[in-house]
């Protein structure tokens, strides 16, 4: 089977999939990779599979020659809450989950050159966000009947990787990142109004559009001792194209990059059966203008939509940690169980507008197996559920907007499976 043959299969699938967004760690995956996934995220330094640059690009070359194919079933419940609001017709539940059901497709390939080099490629999805409120939000959309309102966000990251030993003990990689993202948002009629945006046509309801970029991913991974191993890690970040159908909605007329990330990772193999990793991992949402600018500028009158100095998310940079156990049962079952845990980024005070996308979960519970069916042919299941975790805002709606305050909520579940083929 020929890589290019199998690589265009999987960007077609993972360009085409109908709905396509996730969202753990802000809107990044909690892992990547089916294995990893199981193990709370964990794979700096322990790579085990040929999503292995999706997480260091250097552990490509210590898993052989591989092909990985898998599919996650994920299901983010999202709600949200005005309270206290004096416009008449807003204080409210919300339900932002009309569409609760999302395939994420992933796909990895690497071959060995020779005993110290390696060449593949990962194809993931780096995250997304998507709500969806079937009723609309009157605050967002005013004028009856209320449409539906919501935004659906979804990032795809093809990732060709070198990597190389220096030794028999510790190997760097690159990976030129090639990154897709495609966003639309509806329902947002109120921030069309006269003064609001720098564009006011290209705010909502423009349908998808889409946009390339493209970065680096450089990885180390080492092995200390027989059975302790480590791994860092850096990701540029991702230079975009604009959202030009959304100018006159995100920061920067329409600028949406990828954030740079990087982490640290340590692998021990406390038993001949169990091994024990752990990372830590940083993302810097804060650079991030169209995701970090808060919106109190625009409550104030002093910005407006699409402006350089625009009103975002106001989102903060994350630094999430994970713990994995990974234990042999037998020669054919490998069973693994994980823990993540963070600080969601969203402020009190900025929960208006994320009501469209609530990215707010801390704690993660992983669970994960792989049956191998014979020495070259295994399959590999994932389970996480993301604790539910609410955010009460706080003087977060202006007096402008009716005051009050907009609560968000968020729980998940993600259930995967995946294909491995050593060859």
């Amino acid at each position: 089977m020929k890589l290019k043959r199998i690589l265009g299969v999987m960007v077609v699938v993972g360009l085409t999939v109908p709905g396509m967004a996730w969202a753990t760690n802000g809107y990044f995956s909690h892992g990547y990779g089916m294995k990893a996934k199981g193990m709370g995220g964990v794979g700096i330094a322990l790579p085990q599979d040929a999503l292995a640059a999706a997480n260091n690009p250097a552990g490509m070359v210590m898993v052989g020659d591989r092909l990985d194919v898998g599919v996650d079933w994920f299901r983010p419940i999202r709600d949200a809450e005005i309270v206290g609001s004096l416009a008449p017709g807003v204080n409210g539940d919300y339900n932002g989950s009309d569409q609760k059901n999302f395939f994420v497709p992933e796909f990895g390939y690497n071959k060995m050159l020779g005993w110290n080099m390696s060449l593949g490629v990962s194809v993931y999805g780096n995250g997304g966000m998507n709500t969806n409120y079937k009723n609309g939000i009157p605050l967002f959309d005013g004028a009856p009947p209320i449409a539906r309102a919501g935004v659906d966000l979804s990032q795809l990251f093809i990732a060709p990787t070198f990597a190389y030993k220096i030794n028999k003990n510790h190997a760097v990689g690159i990976s030129l990142n090639l990154a897709y993202q495609r966003f639309k948002a509806y329902g947002l009629q109120n921030f069309t109004a006269p003064g609001f945006s720098v564009s006011s046509t290209d705010v909502t309801n423009n349908g998808y559009d889409s946009s390339t970029g493209w970065g680096i991913k450089l990885g180390y991974t080492g092995n200390l001792t027989d059975a302790v191993t480590i791994g860092a890690t850096y990701q540029s970040r991702t230079r975009m194209g604009k959202f030009s159908d959304y100018k006159g909605l995100f920061a920067e007329k329409g600028d949406f990059d990828i954030p740079e990330n990087y982490g640290i990772g340590i692998a021990v193999k406390a038993t001949p059966q169990l091994t024990i990793a752990a990372d830590i991992q940083q993302i810097n949402y804060g650079a991030i203008d169209a995701v970090s600018n808060k919106v109190d500028c625009f409550f104030a009158g002093m910005c407006q939509l699409g402006a350089n100095n625009g009103p975002g998310f106001g989102w903060s940079d994350m630094t999430v940690f994970k713990l994995g156990l990974s234990y042999a049962y037998s020669q054919n079952l490998t069973l693994r169980g994980g823990f993540s845990t963070t600080n969601q980024p969203i402020s009190k005070s900025q929960t208006l507008f994320n009501m469209l996308a609530p990215g707010v979960i801390e704690n993660h519970l992983t669970l994960g197996a792989t049956w191998a069916t014979s020495p070259t042919s295994e399959w590999t299941v994932s389970y996480m559920h993301g604790f539910s975790k609410k955010v009460n805002g706080s003087s977060s709606i202006s007096a402008g907007f009716g005051s009050g305050n907009a609560n968000l909520k968020m729980y998940q579940d993600s259930l995967g499976i995946a294909y491995g083929m050593k060859f």
